[in-house]
């Protein structure tokens, strides 16, 4: 939804098609609908092949986020790169960053910038899916180094198969313990590396960066599965510890 004004909101485009044609949307059905900063609950008043107009009937309380997850993800296998950003919307990430890592296949990199468009289809209906505010934003592939160094998260982890990297949950309950009552959402930024893990050069480049090495426990996670896990972890422990101080 591009905006909404004078009591009325118009959807165009794919997502037209999309609910008059597939949802087979008629007029005088009730939808939520976004425009990434507000909800509002609304009545279809036409519906056109390419364009559905909506009277808007009252505003909806939009839910407030306890934290900002930017995801820097290693591409891998598409199909399962795929399901991964598809959970990670639904799990609340607000920033996807595909990273063409020294382990990723050089053909799935190669063939990365096709799937850009295929990729953002994919989290706008995850993102409906999820009742979100709004969808995660899709960078473009990145090198480890360079995403690393254009991280802006106060808190950033990196997942570690290494001896010596710490807990996840160590890391990650006392920065949100220490989080003042009325603070905005935290901002973390997680790194998932691709399988065979991150080369010597990409920890030392994390590192560098600010990164901290975390673990999700002893086992060795598939890549799709880590994103699933840290993800969870880390709204737990943010949302657990605002409920607690009464937010």
């Amino acid at each position: 939804m591009e905006e909404f004004a004078a009591g009325s909101a118009t959807l165009r485009g794919e997502a037209a098609h999309h609910l008059g044609r597939v949802l087979r949307a008629e007029p005088g059905q009730l939808c939520e609908l976004s425009d990434g900063q507000c909800v509002w609950l609304a009545r279809t008043d036409g519906v056109g092949r390419d364009e559905i107009q909506f009277s808007l009937v009252e505003p909806l309380p939009a839910p407030v986020a306890t934290v900002r997850i930017d995801l820097l993800l290693a591409i891998v296998k598409f199909d399962r790169f795929e399901w991964a950003i598809e959970k990670a919307t639904e799990l609340g990430a607000e920033e996807i960053v595909p990273l063409a890592a020294d382990r990723s296949e050089k053909g799935l990199i190669a063939a990365a910038g096709k799937r850009a468009e295929r990729w953002k289809r994919i989290l706008a209906e995850s993102a409906q899916q999820a009742r979100r505010l709004r969808i995660p934003d899709l960078r473009n592939a990145a090198k480890p180094r360079e995403a690393f160094q254009a991280s802006a998260a106060p808190l950033k982890l990196l997942l570690s198969e290494r001896e010596g990297a710490r807990p996840l949950r160590e890391v990650v309950e006392p920065v949100a313990q220490a989080l003042p009552k009325n603070s905005g959402a935290a901002r973390v930024a997680i790194a998932i590396g691709p399988e065979g893990g991150w080369t010597d050069a990409e920890f030392a480049a994390a590192s560098a960066s600010g990164f901290v090495e975390v673990a999700l426990g002893a086992n060795i996670l598939r890549t799709e599965t880590a994103v699933c896990a840290a993800l969870a972890a880390v709204q737990y422990a943010f949302g657990a510890f605002r409920a607690k101080r009464g937010d």
